[in-house]
């Protein structure tokens, strides 16, 4: 079987990809990806089969397009990411697609709910496709309260296909034959009803490009408890006044919790003896050693967090990132606090719940468990073979 993952630029949506295709690849199949060589150089494993698709000559280029996404929020930030990223993304992708369609020949193609060429050129061509849910926040009805939101995100949809000549009346963003989703319903919402389609698998993890020599693991301390402050990829330089508040909080919280805060030194300053300041970290490789994470509440963090067990403190800024941290707080294993307009006595009390409440960490360590029954990159591709 030959797999051709379709993906945008963004690792939270490129991480889940790898993992599954390297179950694929153990089995003797074959897998290439297509998107924009730019990013997914950086994302991907060495000697990875890439058909580029969408490059920043076409687009204006993706570091522009996220200094300008960065700073807006709710309905803004949605339009936004259609307007300015998923439609352009999907018209600059179609050639790319195509060529690679044509150059690797795949038997079937999984295709990121935020890379829609990649369902259009599928259906052009008849071949299988799936979708890939790299988030869960599109299984949770999130338009409900607000139903002319849902009606604009349709209309920018069916626009798509009919600028791309694509016969009306589907949903690019749902297979008909199989949607990945890498959640469970226990974090996603139990009570909802799917699809038989609809396969949630949990998240795929698996190894990623990072240099785990250069973390200082020599100044993790061995007796105060750990956790780790990340605000992602994408909005890490947006986090100046949450960082300080964080540095805040944690003062009274010196002699028992060690903080590993990632993040741009020039966002943050200096930081006092108890605060472990690293631009980057091998974040699947620390998580073992923490015992709670403080995030923007991105599907990808929150995931990982959880298949560790840790209990979280999230502070959602836009996109799904809200509908992600009502999921962690409606199933218990984490606290909720905001983003833009945290103090340090709200945030102080949150980390302190999180470390000290037993009740967050039975519940992550609950979805923990339906993360490890679901089985993650082994059902997926369980579940790709059994289309072909």
């Amino acid at each position: 079987m030959k797999v051709l993952f379709v993906v945008p630029p963004f690792a939270g949506h490129v991480n889940p990809t790898v993992a599954v295709a390297a179950e694929l690849t153990a089995r003797g199949h074959d897998v290439a990806w297509t998107g924009p060589a730019e990013v997914l150089h950086q994302l991907l494993p060495a000697g990875a089969e890439l058909y580029p698709s969408g490059d920043s000559a076409e687009t204006g280029g993706y570091g522009t397009l996220h200094e300008h996404w960065r700073d807006l929020r709710g309905v803004a930030a949605l339009r936004f990411l259609w307007e300015e990223a998923i439609i352009p993304l999907a018209h600059a992708m179609l050639p790319g697609v195509e060529r690679a369609v044509d150059a690797y020949a795949p038997d079937v193609l999984v295709v990121d709910q935020q890379a829609l060429a990649g369902a259009v050129v599928a259906r052009r061509r008849g071949l299988p496709w799936v979708t890939s849910a790299s988030t869960s926040a599109e299984f949770t009805r999130p338009f409900a309260g607000f139903p002319r939101v849902g009606e604009w995100v349709a209309d920018r949809i069916a626009g798509l296909l009919a600028a791309c000549g694509a016969p009306a009346g589907w949903d690019a963003r749902f297979s008909d034959r199989l949607v990945l989703v890498f959640s469970t319903p226990e974090l996603v919402g139990a009570d909802e009803t799917y699809p038989q389609n609809y396969a949630f698998v949990g998240p795929a993890l698996g190894p990623r490009p990072s240099d785990c020599s250069s973390f200082p693991w020599q100044r993790l301390d061995p007796v105060r408890r750990r956790m780790l402050v990340s605000l992602g990829t994408l909005n890490r330089e947006a986090g100046g006044r949450f960082y300080a508040t964080v540095l805040r909080a944690v003062e009274q919280l010196a002699d028992r919790v060690q903080v590993i805060l990632a993040a741009p030194a020039d966002t943050v300053g200096e930081v006092p003896d108890h605060v472990l300041l690293q631009e980057y970290v091998p974040q699947l490789q620390l998580l073992p050693h923490l015992d709670a994470v403080v995030c923007h509440s991105g599907h990808n963090t929150v995931c990982e967090a959880l298949a560790h067990g840790l209990p979280l403190v999230v502070a959602p800024i836009r996109d799904d990132q809200p509908i992600v941290a009502q999921q962690v707080e409606a199933a218990g294993a984490g606290v909720r606090v905001r983003f833009g307009r945290a103090r340090a006595g709200e945030l102080r009390d949150a980390l302190e719940a999180v470390l000290d409440d037993p009740a967050h960490r039975h519940a992550a360590r609950r979805i923990q468990a339906s993360f490890a029954a679901a089985g993650g990159a082994v059902t997926a591709a369980d579940r790709l073979e059994k289309l072909t």
